[in-house]
């Protein structure tokens, strides 16, 4: 399987609607144009074409057509926005689109001892946490990473992107190019045929998908097996489209990752780009985020489902554009009633006692008001207006509510608290000391089997991960190198053989890879290759026959993807 293939487990603004919040905005200026003479120009067309170019990079609030006499079309008022930052509201006043202001823990009421807790839990339990980031009060009160993730290193977010593609379908609707979310998803597809098609399927709304209620038969199996047999097929978008209906629309919630990225392709095909375009210039760009990559299928649909990759820093911005009801730096970039409608309880039983919105986690009685896209491997955006808090959580297979637990202990207060020197000092420390490396390890003389394997290509068996054949090869006491042909690529691993991971690209994920290895005995080695950002760490243990001729390995992935035994005989 691919390495970024899998990820883990309302309302409608009218065009009135739409066109009343845009007129609220502040600090606008307007702008009029002369005539201009098009005399064959539709009017409507024209206002659209406004809308895609200007309204979505930020610049116009408000156009009106006006028919000046039979010919000629005017536009009468552009209005632009001008001095967006003189009116922003408290809690982001100070943030710029590309940075965040920052406070002590103190300064926006969290006591800084319990966060040094925090830090010592996930060292003292080898916690795989990547990053966590604490706003408050529009303020970055931690912004902390983990060796070996690094702050300038992108996220495979995960299944938080369901959240994402859920805003872009709000910010469709907000600009005109989807009506609501009771458009047919048939209406919004009708160029493709359907092979299983019944009453229930022609109910089937876009609110069905955004509330994983879509009624057919995806969702229910284990494993997500349907995702994986629809990445297998020709066509992804048929392939969910012609499956059988097991449940009218709306009446049973089901995980089906293909419904989001129903969405994904509804968002292509309304907006004229695809969805990672659309949202640069809708979503990205008005926030400050820049450094992103969204992996698309083989017609360029970006996945829906996941497979986005942010900085931790742009997930915080977009966790403070829902609690500040859609509002960035006095612009108001989504709706509030989308917000509203999006994140309330549309579903209240899922598979936990968690309740579900517009591809949005809804916290029950025990945090209420609290809602969070979540992601397999630990990724979170939480958002608790109540406590005005964001939290963002990225890493490698941990449970983002071990480490909650001591940021609930830190919230002390809603104001200030008295500054506290020395645990400020003591959180200073854990977070530097966080960021570093192990110490290198004395390594042990290399068996006679490293020499005898070492540049020798083996051939593997058939497995999930798509490795085809590994070199291995021992080049100097603390390092070596693998090479892998993985999914049709040749990727090259550095091995430290020291303890200390050696870092590379991985060109299936472009991201930074970190890879070390150790000899168990004479003849059995144990790579492992983390792919950081990308989540997935896999480790390989590699039992060499007597000869170095042939092996039998196990293959796992910490997060339960991969989990498998294979062979290997030596190429001829």
């Amino acid at each position: 399987m691919n390495p970024a293939s899998r990820s883990g487990p309302r309302g409608s603004n009218k065009k009135g609607a739409n066109r009343e919040h845009q007129q609220r905005s502040v600090g606008c200026s307007p702008i009029k144009l002369a005539a201009v003479n098009w005399p064959r120009i539709d009017r409507l067309r024209l206002s659209a074409l406004f809308r895609q170019r200007v309204v979505a990079q930020g610049l116009c609030r408000r156009i009106r057509i006006v028919r000046m006499k039979p010919g000629v079309t005017a536009v009468a008022v552009l209005t632009l926005a001008l001095g967006m930052g003189a009116n922003t509201e408290a809690g982001d006043a100070a943030a710029s689109p590309s940075d965040w202001p920052t406070a002590s823990p103190e300064e926006v009421g969290l006591d800084s001892a319990p966060l040094v807790e925090m830090f010592e839990y996930a060292r003292q339990h080898s916690v795989p946490v990547h990053s966590v980031q604490i706003v408050r009060h529009g303020r970055l009160a931690l912004d902390a990473y983990f060796y070996p993730y690094s702050a300038e290193m992108r996220h495979d977010v995960a299944s938080v992107t369901k959240s994402i593609t859920s805003t872009l379908v709000g910010l469709a609707i907000d600009q005109g190019f989807l009506r609501d979310v009771k458009q047919s998803v048939l209406t919004c597809l009708a160029d493709h045929a359907v092979a299983v098609l019944d009453d229930r399927k022609r109910k089937l709304t876009l609110e069905h998908l955004l509330t994983m209620q879509a009624g057919w038969d995806c969702g229910f199996e284990p494993k997500e097996a349907r995702l994986l047999e629809m990445r297998r097929s020709p066509d992804w978008l048929q392939f969910m489209l012609d499956l059988p209906m097991v449940a009218e629309p709306g009446t049973r919630w089901a995980y089906c990752s293909g419904n989001p990225h129903v969405l994904s392709i509804i968002l292509t095909k309304a907006t004229r780009t695809n969805a990672l375009a659309f949202a640069r210039q809708a979503l990205f760009e008005p926030l400050g985020i820049h450094d992103v990559r969204w992996p698309a299928d083989p017609r360029g649909h970006n996945h829906g489902w996941g497979d986005l990759q942010l900085r931790p820093r742009d997930m915080a911005k977009l966790g403070q554009l829902f609690l500040r009801q859609g509002r960035w730096r006095g612009r108001q970039v989504l709706s509030d009633t989308w917000i509203r409608t999006a994140t309330s309880a549309h579903v209240e039983r899922t598979v936990n006692r968690d309740h579900y919105g517009y591809l949005w986690w809804v916290k029950g009685e025990d945090y209420p008001g609290m809602f969070e896209a979540v992601g397999r491997g630990g990724q979170r955006i939480n958002v608790w207006p109540a406590k005005d808090l964001v939290l963002v959580f990225t890493g490698g297979a941990f449970e983002p509510g071990d480490l909650a637990q001591f940021i609930l202990k830190a919230l002390k207060s809603d104001q200030r608290l008295p500054s506290n020197r020395k645990d400020s000092a003591r959180l200073q420390e854990r977070i530097a000391a966080a960021t570093r490396p192990p110490s290198p390890q004395p390594v042990a003389k290399l068996p006679a089997m490293a020499t005898r394997v070492s540049g020798r290509t083996f051939n593997l068996s058939t497995n999930t991960l798509g490795l085809r054949a590994l070199t291995l090869e021992f080049l100097r006491p603390a390092e070596a190198r693998a090479e892998f042909l993985w999914n049709g690529s040749h990727v090259n691993c550095p091995l430290g053989l020291d303890g200390v991971e050696r870092f590379s690209t991985n060109p299936l994920v472009d991201l930074p890879q970190a890879g070390k290895g150790r000899w168990l005995g004479k003849d059995t080695f144990l790579l492992e290759v983390n792919l950081v950002g990308a989540i997935n760490f896999y480790t390989l243990k590699l039992a060499f026959a007597e000869s170095g001729e042939t092996m039998n390995a196990s293959l796992s992935e910490r997060t339960g993807l991969n989990n498998e035994q294979l062979s290997g005989a030596v190429a001829p």
